[in-house]
């Protein structure tokens, strides 16, 4: 029960710690992530006018039917490869990564690695 308690409360302390430091403008928009256990979720998000530029899941069907499993790093390396490719139809090539309460490895650091790769700029 003590243990729950303290993860919980260092996951919320990392998530203040990081959203304090972040703003998307829309010029460069935040990319803000989230993790399930079977899908992940991203917004590009102006804060300052507070819009949703654009969102893309694991559940679009375009990453549907290339992977099997869509909560794992493969899945998060598509995520990251198709949000490039479309931020770069809106024109967007320069965002914030907004990493939430999640650390920086497994999932969260495939889907950075493979968006840099297609050409968003962190």
């Amino acid at each position: 029960m003590f243990d729950q308690k303290l993860k919980l409360k260092k996951r919320k302390k990392r998530q203040i710690r990081t959203r304090t430091k972040i703003q998307g403008s829309s010029e460069r928009p935040r990319v803000s992530l989230r993790c399930s256990h079977r899908n992940l979720f991203v917004q590009l998000i102006d804060d300052f006018n507070n819009r949703t530029l654009l969102s893309l899941s694991t559940l679009d069907q375009e990453i549907k039917s290339k992977a099997k499993s869509r909560g794992n790093i493969e899945g998060a390396k598509l995520l990251g490869d198709i949000l490039s490719k479309r931020a770069k139809e809106k024109a967007i090539t320069k965002v914030v990564f907004d990493k939430s309460h999640y650390l920086y490895h497994g999932k969260v650091k495939a889907f950075a690695d493979s968006a840099r790769q297609g050409g968003l700029e962190f």
